[in-house]
């Protein structure tokens, strides 16, 4: 099994009857990351960066017609958008014969099954089957929003293995459908809310280190996208950014803010990891 070093979008890649199986991940606090590992772990597939591709630094096989499977989390009831970017962009020779996805989500998916399968569709491919793994809650940078309770975030952690393992034995099966926790209203989550949210909620210029920043640079190193850049010992945010935040949950001090949305809210990364 072959893992490729640095940030948080990798790929698992097994080799079975000349076929190449394989994972893309994107994770900016470990959830998705800890379940695209666990998968290539259960599986025996190989897990690589997806941002190694948008960051010009692809590192895999670029053609199989194995399994290929997608790991990401769901931002605004939706895959987030550069998930999308790169599915477009990935350079395939030929299709996968099982082509599937697995979100993690805080609470409920919305149309993210439907959103998926289309711009696969848009590239010749046929997206087979999807799941949804509940995981705590991350998102912090809008008004109401915060990280889950410790008690609340330690139980869906303790569900996760089981559903995780689930999941793997009904990949290998190359079970068909969608399982996903769809929520209420998913089509006016996923079809009106999602849009204004990339719009206008998908913007780095609020971000900023507050006077406790030790400049560590760990912000810089946690971002998968090498959005950030340290000078003279202070962070500086541009202009492509997901909003994964992996930024201000990465912060040993909790000196990353957003502008002032972010006071007072709690911080996460996932405890699985090892």
């Amino acid at each position: 099994m072959y893992q490729s070093q640095g940030s948080s979008l990798y790929l698992y890649v097994n080799v079975e009857r000349n076929k190449i199986h394989m994972i893309f991940y994107f994770s900016g606090t470990g959830n998705s990351e800890w379940v695209a590992r666990q998968l290539g772990q259960l599986l025996q597939d190989s897990v690589y960066k997806l941002t190694d591709l948008l960051n010009g630094k692809p590192d895999f096989p670029q053609s199989s017609d194995g399994r290929l499977g997608f790991v990401f989390p769901v931002y605004s009831w939706g895959p987030p958008p550069v998930v999308l970017e790169a599915l477009a962009k990935l350079e395939w020779k030929g299709a996968p014969d099982y082509l599937y996805f697995v979100c993690t989500c805080g609470d409920d998916t919305g149309k993210t099954a439907q959103v998926f399968a289309r711009a696969a569709a848009r590239r010749g491919w046929r997206c087979k089957a999807g799941f949804s793994v509940m995981m705590p809650n991350t998102y912090v940078c809008m008004s109401g929003f915060d990280v889950d309770e410790p008690e609340l975030a330690a139980r869906k952690q303790k569900l996760a293995p089981s559903r995780v393992e689930d999941v793997s034995r009904r990949i290998a099966r190359r079970e068909e459908g969608f399982d996903c926790h769809e929520g209420s209203v998913p089509w006016l989550k996923t079809y009106v809310v999602r849009p204004m949210f990339n719009r206008f909620m998908i913007r780095p210029k609020k971000f900023y280190a507050s006077e406790a920043c030790i400049g560590c640079g760990l912000c810089a190193k946690s971002c998968p996208l090498e959005n950030i850049r340290m000078v003279e010992g202070r962070p500086q945010w541009g202009s492509r950014c997901a909003m994964c935040q992996a930024c201000y949950h990465h912060c040993p001090k909790h000196a990353v803010c957003y502008g002032k949305l972010t006071q007072k809210k709690g911080q996460y990364l996932n405890s699985l990891l090892k």
